[in-house]
């Protein structure tokens, strides 16, 4: 995916002139062997309301969680943000632009997916409205399994794709993506014209690092495996200590 990520990850940027962008879980937020099980730290949080305050509301989360989990994690912090790798996005302004009904193909997807993992423990499938995630956190042995599935899921229908990410696959529409969210983000008030930066670590966080590449931005990566990204932290410890030295 190009050259590989440099480690100086930059830590000064103009507040006035930047546009920031995060991923919540494996970036702010440790992975749990549930999605109800991650917490982003009181810390965190308040050092996102000191950035968004300085940089003049130029932050996003862009992420694969609903709208309404990305607020829960964030709690009392209401953010713009992007949510179910973009087919949910809230602008600045709190106005929500959400894509329309499930296509009859999430529907048909929803039923495949729903007799498939059947009743068990180990196979999850969790229900997000636009995407339908499904985790094998408690089954790392049935990765290959799942991917396959997913993978024949979304070659049967063009209007879908598989997401791969971190003991889970994502089945969601072909049409959204965290690069469509954050050139959105970027096409209007306060983010328009300034340098976006966009932190992530998952391969659904790859378009984004992509579209923040060509808007002449900085893409910073967590964690090891190939990507697009310019830059990369080794973990979610070090990305709370590059967010203090932002804020600092």
């Amino acid at each position: 995916m190009g050259d590989a990520p440099r480690t100086d990850v930059p830590t000064r940027f103009p507040p006035r002139e930047t546009a920031w962008f995060f991923d919540i879980d494996g970036t702010l937020a440790e992975m749990m062997p549930a999605p109800e099980m991650v917490q982003v730290a009181p810390e965190v949080a308040e050092r996102l309301t000191m950035l968004f305050g300085v940089s003049q509301g130029a932050v996003a989360v862009v992420s694969g969680r609903s709208l309404a989990s990305i607020d829960t994690l964030l709690a009392p912090l209401v953010l713009p943000a992007s949510g179910q790798h973009g087919a949910q996005r809230r602008d600045a302004d709190g106005a929500v632009h959400e894509a329309g009904a499930a296509t009859a193909s999430l529907a048909a997807a929803r039923q495949r997916i729903a007799a498939w993992v059947g009743g068990g423990p180990s196979i999850r499938a969790e229900d997000k409205g636009h995407a339908i995630a499904i985790h094998y956190r408690a089954a790392p042995e049935l990765a290959d399994a799942v991917h396959d599935f997913a993978q024949d899921l979304a070659a049967a229908d063009r209007n879908l794709r598989a997401q791969p990410g971190k003991m889970v696959v994502e089945i969601l529409d072909a049409a959204h993506d965290k690069g469509a969210a954050i050139r959105a983000f970027l096409a209007e008030s306060p983010f328009r014209g300034r340098r976006p930066v966009f932190i992530g670590d998952d391969l659904g966080d790859e378009p984004g690092f992509e579209a923040v590449n060509r808007a002449g931005g900085v893409s910073i990566k967590v964690g090891d495996g190939p990507t697009a990204a310019q830059f990369r932290l080794p973990d979610v410890h070090a990305v709370h200590a590059w967010l203090a030295a932002l804020v600092a």
